[in-house]
């Protein structure tokens, strides 16, 4: 399963039997857009606690500031004071050290945050810290919150922790961590950036750049946004058709007619790749036809590659009530004479299932990646949608583009089309949405002029790469 990377362990440092005198991090890799340190101290003072220093790049000069919200707790009463150090020789965290006196085994948590630790500005630094003396004396336990600044232009290599009076305990230890708005390692940015022992994954949820770093073949995902259902339209007493899912283009895993396998894709080295997904159909009220989606694509330099809009849901025979064409289609609305549903898109998606010729008749499935939504042939249920295509593009089995389904009057709602198609209405209820980042159908809304269709569900984009 991937795994987040933007976060990785640098280096971590235990204090061995006979304590040390710091916790030096050296040769700090410069890859990274900000620094995190978790740390955990205790101190050798012959006292109850000691007070923590850090230093960057082992500067010793008056070179530093900070601010702190200083809160002791001595077991029944908090107090709080505020100090501010104008000039330092290091920043400094008062008491925050469990020491000798204190409790075996009682260690402090502190967290230090560096952002923007290479530029050529100056340095500030986010530490939050608790300690435990766990004793019956003032100063029991304090938490501390501490803004620190560091005058000086050069890059951080170097950080020292160490505690102010003594050695740091046996059993003191602390992790660095360097964190990117990218995968250390990926060969591109964009999206959200994920991995596993074989592939780097690049998901858009929302519209964005894709930009390579070398030139890659690359597997892709994309899913158009879902068609809205329809919904009554103040003719006979219909329902609504079910909303056809978002066009599928895939490489990886897709099978049947619709979302059948691409081939990979040759994406340039630092060219900007537009990535847009497309937004789900919105639902309706008491009108002819459901919302189509919007497309989706990845397009820049030679390379185009579009995943149609879902097709709205029909409305009713007589006042344009077939369902809408698209990368599947949607579903014909309900009416006293059959409506037919839209057509889908080669190799994209099915059509919309249609629904039968009586008054009141539920609506037609919209269509999905999968197979086309179910016709509407009579009785009380909707049309189911059409199911959607599973891939492993993301790194586990997903289904997406399923249709949404007709409303009706059954007992319970129809439920849509496997991959996050929207359930058909039931009654005079509203149609359920398709799932966001899915491509789903919108479900069909009830027979009243009142109620709402299901919105689509919005489309996807991956893409993903060897390692």
């Amino acid at each position: 399963m991937p795994v987040n990377p933007n976060m990785k362990a640098i280096q971590t440092v235990s204090v061995g039997a006979g304590g040390a005198s710091a916790i030096t991090f050296s040769s700090i890799p410069q890859t990274y857009t900000d620094l995190f340190i978790i740390w955990s101290a205790r101190g050798a003072r012959v006292f109850q606690y000691d007070s923590a220093q850090i230093r960057f790049n082992s500067d010793t000069g008056s070179n530093y500031s900070y601010i702190d919200m200083y809160m002791p707790n001595n077991g029944t009463t908090t107090t709080g004071n505020q100090t501010s150090r104008g000039i330092a020789d290091r920043i400094y965290l008062t008491d925050v050290i469990p020491a000798a006196n204190s409790t075996a085994s009682t260690f402090s948590a502190i967290t230090i945050h560096i952002p923007n630790y290479t530029s050529s500005a100056q340095k500030v630094c986010l530490i939050e810290a608790a300690g435990e003396a766990n004793t019956t004396s003032t100063g029991d336990s304090v938490r501390l919150q501490l803004s620190g600044y560091w005058n000086n232009t050069s890059a951080i290599n170097t950080i020292s922790l160490a505690a102010y009076s003594a050695n740091m305990a046996q059993y003191s230890s602390a992790t660095l961590y360097g964190i990117t708005n990218s995968a250390v390692g990926a060969k591109a940015t964009g999206g959200i950036i994920s991995e596993d022992n074989t592939y780097y994954y690049h998901t858009f949820t929302a519209s964005g750049t894709f930009t390579p770093s070398q030139t890659l073949t690359a597997d892709y995902l994309i899913i158009g946004g879902g068609g809205g259902g329809g919904a009554h339209a103040g003719y006979d007493v219909n329902y609504g058709g079910g909303g056809g899912a978002g066009g599928m283009r895939c490489t990886v895993t897709a099978t049947g007619g619709g979302g059948s396998l691409e081939s990979p894709v040759s994406l340039v080295s630092s060219t900007a790749y537009t990535i847009t997904v497309g937004a789900g159909g919105a639902s309706i009220t008491n009108t002819r036809g459901g919302n189509s989606g919007n497309n989706s694509s990845i397009i820049g330099g030679a390379v185009s590659i579009t995943a149609q809009r879902g097709g709205g849901g029909g409305s009713a025979s007589g006042v344009s009530g077939e369902g809408d064409s698209g990368g599947s289609g949607g579903g014909g609305g309900g009416g006293a004479s059959p409506v037919t549903g839209g057509a889908g898109t080669a190799n994209q998606g099915y059509a919309g299932g249609s629904s039968a010729g009586v008054s009141g008749a539920p609506g037609g499935g919209g269509g999905g990646a999968g197979a086309a939504g179910a016709n509407q042939g009579g009785g009380t249920i909707g049309g189911t949608g059409g199911f959607g295509v599973a891939t492993i593009i993301s790194g586990i089995s997903t289904t997406y583009a399923g249709g949404g389904s007709g409303g009706g009057n059954g007992t319970s709602a129809q439920p849509g089309g496997l991959g996050g198609g929207g359930a058909g209405a039931i009654g005079t209820g509203n149609g359920s949405a398709g799932t966001i980042n899915t491509g789903g159908g919108g479900g069909g809304s009830g027979r009243t002029t009142t109620s709402a269709s299901g919105a689509g569900g919005s489309g996807i984009v991956i893409i993903r790469y060897a390692k």
